[in-house]
Formats: C-alpha cells, sequence, structure tokens
C-alpha cells in the first residue's frame, strides 16, 4: 500500500491509497513526531512511503534513527518518465515543465539541525496528485512492467544513496596523512609539499625558465615551446609523446599535484568527520543513469589514498567488482550465445580469446571497448572485424544503436531509460561543404554516444538492482543485533561505497563470510531481474579486507 507524503505548513499529511489510487485514509501529522510513525508504520506494514524526493525527505529519519524498507522518488521517477518514449504519447508527456522537473536540492544534514525542515526547497505540486500522474503514465505506456521495475530500481537507488552517506564510509585521517607525507613530504604550513617544490626546481633547470609555474597551463605550456619541444597541450597524454628529460618529472609533478588538489590535507579538512567520509551521491547524475556526486568526489578516489579506507576494529570491508559488467550487459542485451558462453569463464576476456576471435587478452579487451565506445583505430579497429564474425549479435546490437544516432533517433536501455534528442544541425546536402562535413561528424560522436548509451545505461539498471538485493539482504542479514543501537547501522552489515559496478560493504567481522554470500547471490538476483531467460553469468571478484587498498 502505498503512503503519500505532503507537506502542510508545520505538518505532514500522510494518505493512504489503495492499489487502484484511491485515497482510503488520511492524517495529518505533526512534523515532530512524522519519525515516531513512519518507523512505527514501516516496522507493522512495510507500505511503499511516497515523496517529493529522497534527499529532502529521508537524511532526517534516518538522523533520527528511523529506517524505511521501501519509497517512492517523484522527482527521480518524473525525470525517467518525462522523456521515456513508452510514455511519449502520454498526459505526462505533454505537460508544461513545472517544479516536479527541478533539479534534486540534496541537502546536508549535520547533528543538531531541526529534526524535520518543512521548508519547500522547490515549488512543487501535492505529492499525492504527482504520483497518480506518473502511475497513470506507466500504466498507458507501452511498457508497463519494465518502466515500474525502473522507477522501483532508481527510488531504492535513492535511499541507498542517502543511507551511505548517512553511515559514511570509514577513514582514518591519520593513515591518510602517513599516505600524503610519503608521497608529497610533510604538510606544508604555506607553498607547496617539499616533494613537489624539489620537482619545480628540477624543472626550471631542465627548461631554462627561472619562474616557471607549472600550475599554470599558459606558462608550462610557453616553457615547453621556448625550450624547442613541439607542444600543443599540457595534457598528460599528449606529453607522454614528446622525447625530453623534462617530461619525466612534469609527468610525475601532475600526478602529484592531482593528489594534493583532489584528496590532499585541505580535503580531509573539509569532508572526513568522526572518521567518517560522508559524500554526497547524485542518483542518476549521468545521462545514461549513472551515478554523480556533488562534492568530495566519491567516485574519484585514487588508488594512491584507498589506503585511508581503513574497517573499524572488530569489522570488516567486503569490497565487490562485477567482472567486465558491461561485456556481459551487451550478451544479455543481444541474446548472443557465443558471447554469453565466453562470458562463463571468471575472466570475459580471457573466454573471448579462447573463442578464437583474438589473439590474446589485450586484443580482447580493446575490441570490446571498440565495439561499445566505437573505437575504429589502433587494436580496436584491428580486431573488430574478427569479433563481429565471432559475435554477430552482439555487434550487431551496438553497431543499430549507433546508426539510429546518426539518424538523429533516440535509443534506449532495456528497462526503458532514453537518450536526449541530437541537437545541432543535421546532414543536408544544401549545405556548405564545411557544414556538411561538420554535420556528418557530429553525427558520428552521437552515434558514438548512442552506442554507449544502450550498453552503459543497462549496467547502471544492473548495478541498482544488484544494490537493492543486497541492500535488502544485508539488512535481514543483520537482523536483531540492532536492538540497543542508535542509528540504523550501527551494529549492521551496511553498504558503504558504491561505485558503478563496485560496491563496499562495512560490516562487524563476524558477519563477513555471509556478507560474501550475500554479494553473491544479490548480483544473481539482478541478473535474473533484467534477464531472466539469458544464460549470461554476472561474476564478481570479492575480498574480504581491513583496507580498501587490498582489495586489489
Amino acid at each position: 500500500m502505498p503512503v503519500v507524503l505532503d507537506r502542510k505548513g508545520d505538518s505532514v499529511v500522510a494518505r493512504d491509497l489503495d492499489d487502484g489510487g484511491v485515497e482510503v485514509a488520511i492524517l495529518e501529522i505533526p512534523s515532530e513526531t512524522l519519525p515516531a510513525y513512519v518507523a512505527e508504520r514501516d516496522a507493522a506494514e512495510h507500505p511503499r512511503w511516497v515523496w517529493s524526493d529522497t534527499a529532502e525527505w529521508y537524511p532526517r529519519l534516518l538522523l533520527a534513527g528511523v529506517r524505511v524498507e521501501r519509497a517512492a522518488d517523484l522527482r527521480l521517477c518524473r525525470r525517467i518518465l518525462r522523456s521515456a518514449e513508452a510514455t511519449s504519447s502520454t498526459p505526462l508527456a505533454g505537460l508544461p515543465r513545472d517544479g516536479w522537473d527541478a533539479a534534486a536540492a540534496a541537502p546536508v544534514v549535520e547533528p543538531g539541525a531541526a529534526l524535520f525542515d518543512l521548508t519547500e526547497r522547490v515549488e512543487r505540486g501535492p505529492a499525492h496528485e504527482e504520483y497518480l500522474r506518473q502511475a497513470d503514465a506507466v500504466a498507458r505506456s507501452r511498457e508497463p512492467g519494465v518502466l515500474a521495475l525502473l522507477l522501483a530500481a532508481e527510488s531504492v537507488g535513492a535511499l541507498t544513496a542517502a543511507e551511505m552517506s548517512h553511515a559514511g564510509l570509514p577513514w582514518s585521517a591519520r593513515r591518510h596523512d602517513e599516505i600524503l607525507t610519503g608521497l608529497l613530504g610533510a604538510r606544508p604550513v604555506a607553498g607547496r609539499p617539499e616533494r613537489m617544490e624539489a620537482l619545480v626546481v628540477r624543472l626550471r633547470e631542465l627548461l631554462d625558465a627561472p619562474e616557471l609555474d607549472p600550475d599554470s597551463p599558459e606558462r608550462l605550456l610557453r616553457a615547453l615551446q621556448n625550450a624547442g619541444l613541439p607542444a600543443r597541450s599540457t595534457r598528460s597524454w599528449e606529453l607522454k609523446e614528446l622525447r625530453h628529460p623534462a617530461i619525466a618529472p612534469l609527468l610525475e609533478y601532475k600526478k602529484l599535484a592531482r593528489v594534493l588538489t583532489a584528496n590532499g590535507w585541505n580535503w580531509v579538512d573539509s569532508w572526513v568527520r568522526e572518521g567518517r567520509f560522508r559524500p554526497v551521491y547524485v542518483v542518476g547524475g549521468v545521462v545514461t543513469g549513472r551515478w554523480a556526486s556533488d562534492g568530495g568526489g566519491a567516485l574519484q578516489l585514487p588508488h594512491q589514498v584507498r589506503g585511508a579506507v581503513v574497517a573499524d576494529p572488530g569489522w570488516k570491508l567486503v569490497v565487490a567488482d562485477a567482472a567486465q559488467l558491461e561485456p556481459r550487459v551487451l550478451a544479455a542485451m543481444s541474446g548472443d550465445a557465443a558471447m554469453a558462453r565466453a562470458g562463463r569463464a571468471q575472466d570475459l576476456y580471457e573466454g573471448i580469446v579462447e573463442s578464437g576471435a583474438v589473439a590474446d587478452r589485450n586484443e580482447a579487451k580493446y575490441g570490446m571497448l571498440g565495439a561499445i565506445y566505437g573505437g575504429t583505430t589502433g587494436v580496436s579497429g584491428r580486431v573488430l572485424p574478427r569479433m563481429r564474425r565471432v559475435f554477430p549479435d552482439a555487434m550487431r546490437l551496438v553497431e543499430e544503436a549507433a546508426r539510429a544516432g546518426e539518424r538523429g533517433e533516440r535509443v534506449r536501455t532495456w528497462l526503458g531509460r532514453t537518450s536526449p534528442s541530437r541537437g545541432g544541425e543535421g546532414y543536408d546536402e544544401t549545405l556548405s561543404s564545411e557544414a556538411r562535413d561538420r554535420a556528418r561528424s557530429d553525427a558520428r560522436s552521437w552515434g558514438r554516444f548512442t552506442r554507449n548509451f544502450v550498453v552503459q545505461g543497462t549496467a547502471a539498471e544492473w548495478a541498482m538492482c544488484w544494490m537493492g538485493s543486497l541492500r535488502r539482504r544485508l539488512w535481514e542479514l543483520g537482523e536483531g543485533a540492532q536492538s540497543a543501537a542508535r542509528h540504523p547501522f550501527d551494529r549492521r552489515p551496511h553498504l558503504a561505497f558504491f561505485l558503478h559496478d563496485e560496491v563496499m560493504v562495512h560490516t562487524p567481522a563476524e558477519f563477513a563470510d555471509q556478507v560474501e554470500q550475500e554479494v553473491r547471490a544479490a548480483a544473481a538476483d539482478a541478473g535474473r531481474m533484467l534477464f531472466p531467460s539469458a544464460p549470461v553469468e554476472f561474476a564478481l571478484t570479492v575480498a574480504q579486507v581491513d583496507s580498501y587498498d587490498r582489495a586489489k
């Protein structure tokens, strides 16, 4: 049964709806008693809570010690339904843009804040009316079953994101300082760390540029050119093509500068509190449905600092990585039996080698990346014809998606998330020669995007289903361990980190073996939910470790 929550002044209105959307009960609840009301009903009835935006409602419930089993995030669902081709003929698709189309507010809730802030961050209409509009759009759509699964997965993803931010990723500031000191030298009071400063001195000598500031791209480029180097930019991949004694220390400097800027001492001061890094995740923040992060760089944690992610005493980190997820998703989507057989190997690339399509693992990897991302040169271009012969159904799927994009058509993921339309000029013989060339180039670029969209977006859907199943399994696994804990995850195994095709569970050590089993079972659940008849195995590598750097 859905329970729709709406704001009304300093109170919240809870509407119970039956499966047909008819209101069967209504209750006005003072804001200060809302957490107790939600906790009691969730424990007794497990309703689906329906609210405007998980990022606005759920963090304060978590702060009050309340975890919910299910919810529908109307803002996230509106975004999917608004653009899905399957709902293009429904009344919702034709509505003028309003507050339900606005971006997430994503507030950060700090201990000591008001328990429940009823200030509407975005002006929206009543939540129960929007819920009925969305239910109508799904019912009228061409694919109500798969769309309903996509909306449920996106909504549980929002719950998971809020819970991971609330629980936090265990982070040792002391260990982080040791890592930075080893890489950069001691933390400076002012200026650059000593190792970086030594590299600057060396670069000034090698380039004969006494005033060189390597943090300035303009000055650095000028210094390289003055030294006789044909540098066109200061990007690392271009610098690697140059031959000069200054290139190696320059690349080393750039690597250290990235660590200092993105995850240096200032980052720790800003983002790590009481032994936890609490990033703000943006669910569906990428057009394909992948997550993004709003501050803290959670999805770009470099390997150099992962040793600072340390389990609490008596706890373990269980880190699971879905091996070659996108190629396996492609095999399942296309029904390519030969690629499915290759995927029965733990390492799908080795399975491709065994199929006879390519000579070695390197060719298999680059050939598959070329197929999914549109690479036509180098190793990718050389092996793609062989991949087409051995895996015709898989190659046909991505190439048809690319051609659709080149024609200006939209494509969709397995569950119906639909790509945006291509803007700009289309190909037209009446255009100038220069404009026609630009149109052809734009079309090819968009074709590479749509080729990747169908696979990457479907892989994101698989990952959300994986996390959703694992979230439920972990809660059931930890049952009975919570009675004396103040917050929902104090004593339970819980998701602590997510990175596209990788999850991390922070668990009491006594549950670690069971957590590993549940991680694998949840991956199997996700495969069955999306591809119930496909003979594709979604292999995982799983490690039980004390610190993140030991997982790989």
